[in-house]
């Protein structure tokens, strides 16, 4: 499978909006355990959540739209954008193997 590198901007002024909604975000990210390769927040200058990034081996582009259409920080409204890229691995390895 092809992978994707997913970002997805918080709305400013959010950080209440992520802490809150993080207990269902975490649990749905870990529900694709077998395709994520990396996962977490992107952080401003000063080390707060700005956003989140992914690295996942996913079908299709419009699985990768699923992915962030049924993640519950974009259900509660805190992202106000997203990016989602195919990713070529060159160097590195992946956290866990």
């Amino acid at each position: 499978m092809p992978h994707y590198l997913i970002t997805c901007f918080d709305k400013p002024n959010s950080v209440e909006l992520r802490m809150a909604t993080r207990p269902a975000h975490l649990e749905y990210v870990d529900t694709f355990s077998d395709v994520r390769k990396i996962a977490g927040p992107m952080l401003d200058g000063e080390g707060k959540p700005k956003g989140s990034a992914f690295i996942m081996d996913l079908a299709n582009i419009a699985a990768a739209e699923d992915f962030v259409k049924n993640d519950p920080y974009e259900m509660a409204g805190l992202f106000a954008r997203h990016s989602i890229e195919l990713f070529s691995p060159l160097m590195g390895q992946w956290v866990g193997g």
